[in-house]
């Protein structure tokens, strides 16, 4: 049985351009103040049709090769039947399928359990949408 579950949700705004956007200092100060010393799991998810989390390197181009990667696999053009939005806004809806809207991350002695280089984020694709919510919550024993 968990002694400790916590959550909260949190607001980012991703602006009218794609983006991968660090939410890794968002998570510590969370656990920060509801981990306390504990171990335990986070988990993310974004409430969002377009948009996902991803456990990447940032800072040295890792996130921007992501968004050319996903450039790649998911043009915005008009091959996608779902239509509404800017053109090409249907890969934005397939895009979860391929980073996913959840994360579940370790937590050891109150601290996010992420390897040297790796930033915990939130992918988003569609230009439509500036406004993203991520909830975080804890679970501890």
């Amino acid at each position: 049985m968990a002694d400790t579950f916590a959550s909260r949700t949190i607001d980012v705004t991703t602006g009218d351009r794609e983006t991968v956007h660090d939410l890794t200092a968002a998570c510590a100060a969370f656990l920060a103040e509801v981990a306390r010393g504990q171990c335990g799991l986070l988990n993310l998810f974004t409430p969002h049709a377009t948009a996902g989390l991803a456990v990447i390197e940032t800072g040295a181009g890792s996130d921007d090769d992501l968004l050319t990667a996903l450039g790649f696999l998911l043009p915005a053009d008009d091959r996608w039947r779902h239509r509404h939005g800017s053109p090409g806004h249907g890969r934005d809806h397939v895009l979860p399928a391929i980073v996913p809207p959840h994360a579940t991350l370790p937590v050891i002695d109150g601290t996010l359990a992420l390897g040297t280089w790796q930033s915990v984020t939130l992918v988003d694709t569609n230009r439509d949408n500036p406004r993203r919510r991520v909830r975080l919550s804890f679970l501890g024993c």
